[in-house]
């Protein structure tokens, strides 16, 4: 998400607090998701798990994830482009950590949301007990 880091932490702090914003957003998300289009248009809940995890993930860690891909497929030529790039990440030593903590964070915000708002907590334990 293209926001301002400056407040975040460092290490791994600062990627559990990313995960907390990707969690918060992904339970936002699939609220967004499943109003939208999962009850009046018919989408399974596979479907809107799957479209608010998608989501969650190019919002919530977009931009991580596209500096992790810069930095590890586009080459660098010159020492001074690689520290110009290295000045506008934050954290640039824990970028592996923060798009981990972002991504799973993701997934549980999204699995949270269904499992609240759409009753499928409520199914899953009913199959569990045998109901």
């Amino acid at each position: 998400m293209p926001y301002d880091r400056s407040w975040m932490d460092y290490g791994l702090a600062g990627a559990l607090e990313a995960g907390g914003i990707a969690l918060v957003v992904g339970i936002v998300l699939y609220l967004l998701v499943r109003a939208l289009f999962g009850k009046g248009g018919g989408w399974s809940h596979g479907k809107e798990l799957a479209v608010a995890y998608v989501l969650t993930v190019i919002v919530a860690g977009g931009q991580d994830i596209w500096n992790l891909f810069y930095f590890n497929v586009v080459p660098m030529q010159s020492p001074t482009m690689i520290r110009l790039k290295l000045a506008t990440v934050h954290d640039p030593d824990a970028i592996g950590l923060r798009v981990l903590f972002e991504l799973l964070g993701g997934l549980l915000g999204a699995a949270i949301g269904w499992a609240v708002f759409s009753g499928g907590f409520k199914r899953l334990m009913g199959h569990l007990r045998g109901e």
